[in-house]
């Protein structure tokens, strides 16, 4: 009897992606927490559409019953969300979004004796218009964008953004935290500036009271606008 040849099995092709995604930290009480969003959601009906959005439960303590209850209220609005974080894996029941880990997290070492020298800010240089649909993510630091940036495109940032003619869309700097990040453009038309989470969207924006240049910039919680002088 001869020998059984059997195909030689196909290799998994993996890839490594990554995406910015929204993480929600609620504080209770929930249904006052649930409101803001409701508000939220109300002045940019789209603004969350096709993101990824992660729950972070770390401020709060809910049972099983009450994160299910929390993940299916999010479900009603139209947010779908990827996992949750902050959570003991015996909370998370199988219906629920999995439990994430590894996200990035800043550690201190007491014990290490000296400081490494500080790094060099890393920036962005885009010589071309975003159109509408592209999104440009770089969380290393400065976004310079020597054009205009269209409706409907993105740009998000660790640092600061630049643009060089009108700035439409979505602007987002400063998200891994850097309170000091701004946002400088030619001309304001934006859907929405953000910096470190906060942000005012196209309702909360007067383009008409700025005509030329501008910068943003973050005044404790309140997002900042005026022009450059």
């Amino acid at each position: 009897m001869g020998a059984v040849v059997r195909p030689k099995p196909k290799s998994i092709r993996l890839r490594g992606r990554s995406y910015v995604a929204f993480v929600f930290f609620p504080v209770v009480p929930i249904i006052d927490w649930l409101d803001e969003i409701d508000v939220t959601l109300n002045q940019s009906p789209g603004f969350f559409a096709g993101k990824p959005m992660v729950l972070d439960l770390s401020a709060v303590d809910l049972s099983q019953n009450a994160i299910g209850q929390l993940v299916a209220s999010l479900e009603q609005r139209g947010l779908r969300i990827l996992g949750i974080e902050g959570v003991g894996a015996e909370r998370l029941s199988a219906n629920l979004p999995p439990l994430l880990t590894g996200g990035r997290n800043a550690v201190v070492s007491n014990s290490e004796p000296k400081k490494p020298p500080p790094k060099k800010a890393a920036s962005l240089l885009i010589d071309t218009q975003v159109r509408s649909g592209q999104s440009v993510v770089f969380p290393e630091g400065d976004i310079t964008i020597v054009g205009s940036v269209s409706s409907g495109a993105e740009i998000v940032a660790g640092g600061s953004i630049h643009v060089y003619g009108t700035l439409r869309g979505r602007a987002m700097a400063g998200i891994n935290g850097n309170l000091t990040a701004r946002i400088y453009c030619q001309k304001v038309e934006a859907e929405l500036l953000a910096i470190d989470g906060y942000y005012r969207t196209a309702e909360q924006i007067d383009a008409t009271s700025y005509a030329g240049p501008i910068q943003v910039w973050l005044q404790g919680e309140v997002v900042e606008i005026s022009p450059l002088s």
